[in-house]
């Protein structure tokens, strides 16, 4: 009788295996196929923007209809439509946004108090007297926090230590705003012809004694703009974003921290010019 507690394993297993069947059969969810397709139209960032853990759980409130497809920044525009198409939705009225570093004090305008030389992490960095290495205790660390967050590679750390987001490659997921410790980073339209590059408060004096390119309030750009086309909040100029001036107006700001929104090869341009100058200064 060697043969029998095999066979009563055996009758175990089955009798086992048709309860599970059974149970699957009538206490199982199927799951919509259209799912796995929405999923894979998706950016696969798993950024979070959407509001929600990632592509997987966004595919699914899309499929039951508790999101819209225009709540994810980082799907391209053919993709939203393919998605809309699927589903038998419309793609509803999309406002593309751009991230923007608000400062402009590289290595060659802005003066260091003293060399960091610890963990290369902004947050890290931001620990230590708080950052204390760069004068300006408002500006970019240039660590490349934000860089490596970034799940499109739209974030470039300068050679002089600044942090430049392309927008030509920025979706808007907004990863790098929750990096930054300083808060220098912002979603904005990406139509936006100019941004004002200096997030420090301070008053003009205080702020030149440690960066060439700040933002002194002079109200020079508030003056030239159209009626509320620029706006002070205290000692720095910020534009407004609902009816922003136009790309000329960075020719009055005279620290240059108005600057005309730039393509990846303008930047390139730029930098360039501005490292030509400072070796003939």
């Amino acid at each position: 009788m060697w043969w029998w507690p095999i066979a009563v394993l055996v009758i175990m297993g089955v009798g086992f295996g048709l309860v599970i069947g059974a149970a699957v059969k009538f206490f199982g969810v199927e799951t919509d196929p259209r799912i796995e397709q929405v999923e894979e139209l998706l950016p696969g960032a798993n950024c979070g923007a959407c509001g929600l853990a990632g592509c997987a759980e966004f595919a699914k409130a899309l499929v039951a209809g508790e999101t819209a497809v225009e709540n994810c920044p980082s799907s391209p525009s053919e993709a939203a439509a393919r998605i809309a198409a699927l589903l038998g939705v419309e793609v509803g009225e999309r406002d593309p946004k751009v991230a923007v570093a608000f400062c402009g004090g590289d290595s060659s305008i802005a003066k260091w108090a003293a060399e960091y030389n610890g963990v290369n992490d902004c947050r890290s960095a931001a620990l230590v007297a708080g950052g204390a290495a760069k004068g300006c205790l408002f500006g970019c660390l240039g660590l490349g926090s934000c860089a490596r967050v970034c799940p499109f590679g739209a974030i470039e750390i300068t050679d002089k230590g600044l942090a430049v987001v392309h927008p030509e490659l920025c979706t808007g997921c907004g990863k790098c705003i929750r990096t930054c410790p300083r808060n220098l980073i912002r979603l904005v339209p990406k139509s936006a012809p100019l941004h004002v590059l200096c997030s420090s408060p301070e008053k003009g004096a205080a702020k030149t004694k440690v960066c060439k390119a700040s933002c002194i309030g002079c109200r020079k750009c508030v003056k030239s703009a159209g009626e509320g086309q620029m706006v002070m909040d205290g000692f720095l100029a910020r534009v407004n974003y609902d009816d922003p001036p136009g790309s000329e107006l960075a020719e009055v700001c005279p620290t240059g921290c108005l600057r005309p929104s730039l393509s990846i090869e303008a930047a390139a341009q730029t930098d360039a010019a501005e490292t030509q100058e400072t070796a003939n200064a």
